[in-house]
């Protein structure tokens, strides 16, 4: 049984990039999208970035509510 927590630091890994808080923060403020850009469509992922992020939201599964909390992150607030 798997008991990994699914949380910003794993999911950081999971695409490969660097995952300690302060690593993420400095992501999220330097990749904030405009509200017409989705997640899965910024220029800055890799193919295989998108990719993961896009099947990981269609299953609706486990990492689902993680990559929404990515996503709300890097869409700025009004």
């Amino acid at each position: 049984m798997d008991m990994t927590q699914n949380t910003l630091e794993t999911l950081f890994d999971q695409l490969g990039l660097a995952s300690d808080e302060a690593s993420i923060d400095a992501f999220i403020a330097a990749h904030q999208l405009p509200d017409d850009v989705k997640l899965i469509d910024a220029d800055f992922w890799t193919p295989q970035q998108a990719r993961y992020l896009k099947e990981e939201l269609r299953a609706d599964g486990e990492w689902a509510m993680v990559v929404d909390e990515l996503n709300e992150r890097l869409h700025p607030k009004k």
